[in-house]
């Protein structure tokens, strides 16, 4: 695609497959989670609760693939392929070091994370096996979005689809294998995720082959590694603080309302915003795009263009996502759950999310109009102080005042609404427009 097109036409074409790409990114967990329900409730806990370890997982991941985007689409636009292949090589080399991290971190401390977000005795233990076992694929893990950042930000945003099609697949016949016919309980879950996504890495570095010249003078570390970490950083450590935030609401606010709050946190999480908020997500990358390449090549003027075609559709995919939220949610909800209790749960928290999508989808186009431009220190925070106002807010609504669950439901409410409102001012102000990342 041409860096200069700027259009509906080519705003779908990116926004659709990259939705579509990023829902079947989250359809893992929505595969496990279907997969597991015959466990019992234990493992249903255990996996919603894991959610927010995985997402503390990908924001260590983002330090490299967030940082890496936005530096890719300026030299795109700018039609700077040298650049571009120095870029591609220092962060492949940043995400495999940050993946064997990370590995030993899981393996070494899958227990102690779940005593960390209040999980006891069975789904404690069902806990720490599935990460143990998911740390074994930490590199290709990490890799994974990388691959993923560079297609976008060069434009291409078929190649991930593709990848995330052959993943799906691949991990949903894995689940059943591994689960059942082998009998590997939870960690067939957490295998099939790993050999799903190694697979998928490997097609994607070798579809990347003829972007770079691979050897020491991309692959060694040099100051470009410094940039990207530098420019990953704040929204590497957006997410980590938003999984932390859920950890501690995990720990202060949800688990003590009962392992059903648990499975039902990870029902409609997973299952529900995990196709929700993928769509936004696919609007955000696609707009990400457009702005730093538009950058690069020195039109602002057409970045804000873009912004102008994404808002009724990102805003109509809001409305749509509350509809569907608050009138389907006992028929959604009662495909993961056999338990009554938790299915109940799943439904009060559908419902009262239902309130904030059309701000989760104000809040996806602020941050990738941030995110594309390189602001990513607007991003964190306009992000971070709200996300942890989350865990006392949803402590105090659910029991002093004696909201219970949908006190905790409510807190994301209402910190989604300053979160939605602070980045759209971030991009009204337009600094971004000007920003430098040499």
């Amino acid at each position: 695609m041409d860096s200069t097109s700027i259009s509906t036409r080519a705003l779908l074409a990116l926004a659709i497959p990259s939705a579509a790409s990023a829902i079947l990114n989250n359809a893992y967990r929505i595969v496990d989670l279907y997969a597991v329900q015959w466990l019992g409730v234990a493992a249903q806990a255990a996996l919603g609760s894991s959610t927010f370890i995985l997402i503390a997982l990908y924001a260590v991941f983002l330090l490299i693939s967030a940082g890496a985007g936005p530096l890719i689409a300026r030299a795109t636009g700018a039609g700077d392929l040298l650049k571009r292949e120095q870029i591609l090589g220092n962060a492949l080399t940043g995400a495999v070091a940050v993946g064997a991290l990370t590995s030993g971190i899981l393996y070494l401390g899958g227990d102690a994370i779940a005593a960390i977000v209040g999980l006891e005795g069975d789904a404690a233990a069902m806990m720490g096996v599935y990460l143990e076992a998911l740390a074994v694929g930490g590199i290709p893990l990490a890799i994974a979005p990388l691959v993923d950042a560079c297609f976008f930000a060069m434009g291409n945003a078929t190649l991930p689809l593709i990848l995330q099609v052959l993943f799906t697949l691949t991990n949903a016949a894995l689940n059943w294998l591994l689960i059942y016919y082998l009998g590997m309980g939870i960690s067939g879950a957490a295998f099939a995720s790993v050999i799903s996504r190694a697979l998928t890495t490997g097609v994607g570095l070798w579809l990347l082959w003829g972007k770079i010249r691979w050897g020491r003078a991309t692959l060694w570390p040099t100051e470009t590694l410094t940039r990207i970490a530098r420019v990953g950083l704040p929204i590497a450590l957006n997410v980590i603080a938003y999984a932390f935030v859920y950890w501690a609401l995990l720990a202060v606010a949800i688990s003590p309302l009962g392992p059903e709050v648990n499975a039902a946190l990870g029902v409609g999480f997973s299952a529900l915003e995990g196709v929700s908020w993928p769509i936004f997500h696919g609007f955000e990358l696609a707009v990400a795009s457009m702005v730093g390449r538009q950058l690069g090549a020195g039109r602002p003027d057409l970045a804000d263009r873009a912004i102008t075609l994404a808002i009724p559709w990102i805003l109509g995919a809001g409305f749509v996502a509350a509809v569907i939220f608050y009138f389907a949610a006992e028929p959604m909800c009662d495909l993961f759950t056999e338990d009554p209790a938790v299915l109940q749960a799943a439904i009060l928290y559908a419902q009262v999310l239902a309130f904030s999508q059309v701000f989760v989808a104000i809040e996806a186009l602020g941050e990738g109009v941030l995110a594309g431009a390189g602001d990513t220190r607007a991003v964190f925070w306009w992000s971070v102080p709200m996300n942890v106002l989350r865990v006392p807010l949803g402590w105090l609504l659910a029991f002093p005042l004696g909201m219970g669950a949908a006190g905790v439901w409510w807190a994301i409410n209402l910190t989604t609404y300053g979160k939605a409102l602070g980045k759209a001012s971030a991009v009204i102000r337009g600094r971004w427009r000007a920003l430098r990342l040499e």
